[in-house]
């Protein structure tokens, strides 16, 4: 028996797609930040922030660029990894 809701049986197809990129997104809450800022509105700044820091987009491109610099491949201070 397959229903649309069961794990094993859903089809990945049927997942929404993302309609923007993960950097589209974030520049984006970037300018939001900053229009907010300009306006006055701290408040806003503050919730925009957090958004911001917690989304998806922000942590799918701080992985991207941790894991992709020339640094990753040097040894830390072990000498070793």
């Amino acid at each position: 028996m397959t229903d649309e809701y069961s794990g094993a049986a859903a089809n990945i197809s049927d997942r929404p797609k993302r309609k923007h990129s993960p950097e589209e997104n974030v520049r984006r809450l970037q300018a939001r930040i900053v229009k907010a800022h300009e306006e006055g509105h701290f408040n806003k700044v503050k919730v925009l922030q957090r958004m911001l820091a917690h989304s998806h987009s922000a942590r799918i491109m701080a992985v991207e660029r941790v894991t992709t610099n020339d640094g990753s491949n040097t040894p830390g201070v072990d000498g070793i990894t």
